[in-house]
């Protein structure tokens, strides 16, 4: 595949694009944008999700006058979602093209603020048929001037009955246009408006490979995007594998979910396309030896990516591509051992999950998102499973001597002391109150525990601070005050294991520089 810079496209866009974070051109987009480019009709067969509007977005910009306010382009869309979807990303290919205005019309929305914002000037407009018709027939679109028309999912826009709509809008345009159609299917309706409307159009077919999916037990959550961290994490803590890999669609995302994760006191590191080979060499080394138990990727990263003990894959964002999710969900379940693939799903990536099923011939199952307490139960649950497993396999007769002569000197029952010993286990304390042994690993040097602190460098706030503050408010020596990690927007403190709950407690309702801090133990897992 191509880097978006072998395109030639204009520096603006492609200053847009590297931002956005997107490292190569999808095949869609390769084999349309050099054609479209130039000027030429075009009828494009791709599925959803393949990066189409990228496809015809870039050329379509490149094509735009910036300084003329008139209305240069149309894109019609079968439904006011992916009207407002494809404008978003749109504007955001534009982004450094300055004076480019873009407009979704579509019906549901009061047409006067329509009108309002196009009589201010708008180059592009992106609508459902129905809604552009309207605005023809008031007037407020003005066709004079249009040198692009593109029929996106041209094939759901028939299915859904607006063949005539299309026909009327196309036969008022100018003569000399460029026109371009997409459409998942060619069935003939399709081929008889490229015929009639396009001239000596070029054919771009995206063929999908024969694409087999190994044996991995595969789910996807139907997620708000705003809570997108939060399934995640529950998901990780619920499933709690060894290793696993993390992917996303961008560079960017890559680099905020990183951060993200540290501040919730995982051990996550990054790997994407503008690391350098020693960096991209290190981050791998950390994941393969152990000393991080989460790499989050970009598709083009994880080329080459090679360890056979991940357990489970997170498909953070739906990939762009139907291969691209084999890829993915490959790399784990290798080497004879069980694999799990969960995808997070916002939106109208319902139907890009729907394809990827159809083409991979694959089933993944739908899941309710868990709650808290399915975590807390799950995790129980796998405890008891090992204990079970020590039960059936060890000698136990030295602990239970130890635990009869316990339970007699304190009259505890013997229910009551698995319950207190399960909890430890866990890392949590269901009374509230944090005691020694509730920490777990923290990731931190034998005898200490991480602590994870609420507040960082952009609340300007100095190590000599959190220092300041732990001596101050617990009383514990500064030189027994060990590492303190500090970040953006968050630091993390180690303190001798024995003085640990103390220090909580201490800084429950501190202030440093003014600001009440929250501190709690680091999460290793």
């Amino acid at each position: 595949m191509k880097n978006f810079e072998e395109l030639c496209l204009d520096p603006r866009i492609l200053r847009a694009v590297t931002e956005m974070g997107f490292e190569q051109a999808s095949p869609i987009q390769e084999q349309s944008i050099p054609i479209a480019i130039e000027g030429k009709d075009m009828i494009g067969q791709a599925q959803t999700g393949t990066g189409k509007t990228a496809a015809f977005g870039i050329p379509m910009l490149q094509r735009v006058d910036p300084h003329n306010k008139k209305l240069q382009a149309i894109v019609l869309c079968p439904t006011r979602e992916l009207a407002i979807q494809s404008a978003n990303e749109i504007r955001r290919l534009a982004k450094f093209m300055h004076g480019i205005k873009i407009l979704p019309v579509y019906g549901g929305q009061d047409i006067s603020k329509q009108i309002r914002s196009l009589k201010g000037g708008v180059q592009i407009v992106i609508g459902t048929p129905g809604r552009v018709i309207d605005h023809i027939n008031r007037h407020t679109l003005k066709l004079g001037m249009v040198g692009t028309i593109v029929l996106d999912e041209a094939d759901e826009m028939l299915n859904m009955g607006f063949r005539e709509d299309i026909e009327l809008i196309m036969e008022q345009l100018p003569e000399q246009r460029q026109t371009l159609l997409f459409s998942a299917t060619m069935p003939k309706p399709i081929m008889e408006i490229a015929k009639q409307y396009l001239h000596q159009p070029e054919m771009v077919k995206v063929v999908k490979k024969e694409l087999t999916v190994p044996k991995i037990d595969q789910y996807y959550y139907e997620v708000n995007p705003r809570k997108k961290n939060e399934v995640l994490s529950r998901l990780l803590d619920m499933h709690d594998p060894e290793l696993s890999l993390v992917f996303c669609n961008t560079k960017k995302k890559v680099d905020e979910l990183v951060e993200d994760l540290k501040g919730r006191g995982y051990f996550a590191a990054g790997l994407h396309g503008d690391m350098k080979q020693s960096q991209r060499d290190r981050v791998m080394n950390g994941f393969r030896n152990g000393r991080t138990d989460i790499l989050v990727a970009t598709d083009v990263a994880a080329r080459g990516i090679d360890v056979d003990d991940v357990e489970a894959v997170f498909n953070y964002d739906v990939p762009q591509d139907e291969e691209y999710y084999v890829h993915r969900i490959g790399r784990t379940g290798r080497a004879g051992r069980s694999g799990r693939a969960f995808t997070l799903v916002v939106g109208r990536e319902i139907y890009k999950l729907k394809d990827i099923q159809r083409y991979c011939k694959t089933k993944i199952k739908r899941q309710p998102i868990p709650s808290a307490d399915d975590v807390t139960d799950i995790k129980a649950e796998k405890i008891l499973e090992r204990a079970g497993a020590i039960i059936e396999n060890e000698n136990l007769g030295k602990m239970i001597d130890i635990l009869e002569e316990h339970l007699d000197e304190k009259d505890y029952s013997s229910l009551e002391m698995a319950a207190a010993l399960l909890t430890m286990h866990m890392g949590e304390s269901f009374s509230g109150e944090t005691a020694e042994e509730d920490f777990g690993d923290t990731g931190a040097e034998p005898g200490m525990v991480r602590l994870f602190i609420n507040i960082g460098k952009k609340q300007r706030v100095r190590i000599g601070d959190i220092l300041g503050a732990i001596a101050g408010e617990s009383g514990l020596e500064g030189r027994l005050v060990g590492a303190i990690d500090m970040f953006d927007s968050y630091t993390f403190v180690e303190v001798p294991r024995e003085y640990a709950s103390e220090v909580i407690e201490a800084m429950r309702n501190a202030k440093i520089k003014g600001k009440t801090v929250n501190i709690e133990p680091a999460n290793r897992k």
